[in-house]
C-alpha cells in the first residue's frame, strides 16, 4: 500500500474518538447553518483525527463524498470514491499519511503537518515504526 510509514496503535483511542465525534458534529452544524467552508474545515479535521481508527476514517470519507455530491463536485466525488477503497485497510494496517486532510484537492499519500491542537492528541501516532 504505497510506501507509507507504519504508525503505532494509538494510545488514546477514546480521546481520538471523542475529538472525531466533536469534529463531525461541528461539520453537521455548519452544514445545517449553510456554512460550507466551515463544514469542510471540520471534515478535514475529522479526517486527520480519524485516520488511526479504520471505521472513523471510512465514515469521514463517506461524509466528504456526501459533501461532494451535495455540491455537485465531480473531482471530490471521484477522489472520495478512490479514497474509500483504501482508507479502511490503510488504517487497519496503520499505514496512512499522518496529518493529511483527506480531500481530493490534496495527494492521498502525502503526510502533512498536524495542527497544533491535534498534535498532542495524536502524539502517540506520530512515532514511525520501522
Amino acid at each position: 500500500m504505497f510506501d507509507l510509514p507504519k504508525h503505532p496503535k494509538p494510545h488514546n483511542s477514546r480521546g481520538i474518538r471523542h475529538a472525531w465525534t466533536a469534529e463531525h458534529a461541528a461539520a453537521r452544524a455548519a452544514r445545517v447553518a449553510g456554512d460550507t467552508a466551515t463544514e469542510w474545515k471540520h471534515l478535514e479535521r475529522a479526517h486527520i483525527v480519524g485516520q488511526p481508527l479504520p471505521i472513523a476514517h471510512v465514515r469521514t470519507h463517506l461524509a466528504m463524498l456526501g459533501h461532494g455530491v451535495r455540491h455537485r463536485d465531480a473531482r471530490e466525488i471521484g477522489g472520495q470514491i478512490a479514497r474509500l477503497l483504501v482508507a479502511g485497510p490503510g488504517s487497519a494496517v496503520r499505514r496512512y499519511p499522518l496529518g493529511n486532510t483527506g480531500g481530493a484537492g490534496v495527494s492521498a499519500i502525502t503526510p502533512m503537518d498536524l495542527p497544533d491542537d491535534l498534535r498532542a492528541l495524536l502524539h502517540g501516532a506520530t512515532v514511525v515504526l520501522s
